[in-house]
């Protein structure tokens, strides 16, 4: 079962300094009531449109890693309001999530909507499959028609998630994004510039 995402993330050091700088009694209340067992319809439908992900691991250096994962928008996939998927794509051949994943399987994910100044933040315990052992899962979550190479596909089992404050998050809108915010200004301009043309050419035939 998930647990609250307090229990994980607060641990004695982090309660000690919460104590000093007096927002301690805030996140003890927080404790005792933020509790979501498994995804709602809200997480589901933030995921879905994500391009992109971070994934930080650990390694058995002690290090903590971050990595950026990109794909078509909804390539990391819900199987079910515990469980979340991806096909892991070739990138630089650096392997270093997959190894820190193989000795430590416990991972946080970041999950940005920069335009909307949202983040959803997730604890997992993260599992790779091999391609061929799961052909119905690889069918699930191949990413259609978007060119990859794939590698493994990776599970996430959620422990815990909570939506984080939009403070300090610097709106940022993509190509997509913005063509979308300007198409009723382009259709406005296309048709002016008819008129422009239309209006030249009848000047034109009465000199």
């Amino acid at each position: 079962m998930a647990q609250n995402y307090a229990e994980i993330a607060f641990t004695d050091e982090v309660k000690e300094l919460q104590k000093i700088y007096g927002s301690r009694n805030t996140y003890a209340r927080m404790e005792q009531s933020v509790f979501h067992d498994g995804l709602t319809d809200s997480e589901m439908d933030f995921i879905r449109e994500r391009d992109s992900f971070y994934m930080a691991t650990v390694g058995e250096s002690g290090y903590p890693y971050i990595q950026h994962r990109g794909g078509p928008k909804g390539f990391l996939r819900a199987i079910d309001k515990h469980t979340l998927g991806f096909v892991d794509f070739r990138g630089n051949k650096q392997y270093i999530s997959i190894g820190n994943i193989a000795t430590q399987n416990k991972v946080s994910l970041f999950l940005m909507d920069y335009a909307r100044q949202t983040r959803l933040k997730i604890y997992a315990e993260a599992l790779t499959v091999a391609l061929a052992d799961e052909p119905k899962l690889l069918a699930t979550l191949q990413p259609g028609e978007y060119p990859h190479k794939a590698e493994r596909m990776m599970l996430f089992h959620i422990q815990a998630f909570d939506w984080n404050c939009p403070q300090h998050i610097t709106p940022r809108y993509t190509a997509e994004e913005v063509a979308t915010a300007w198409e009723k200004q382009s259709r406005t301009i296309t048709t002016l510039e008819r008129e422009i043309v239309r209006l030249r050419e009848a000047l034109n035939a009465k000199q």
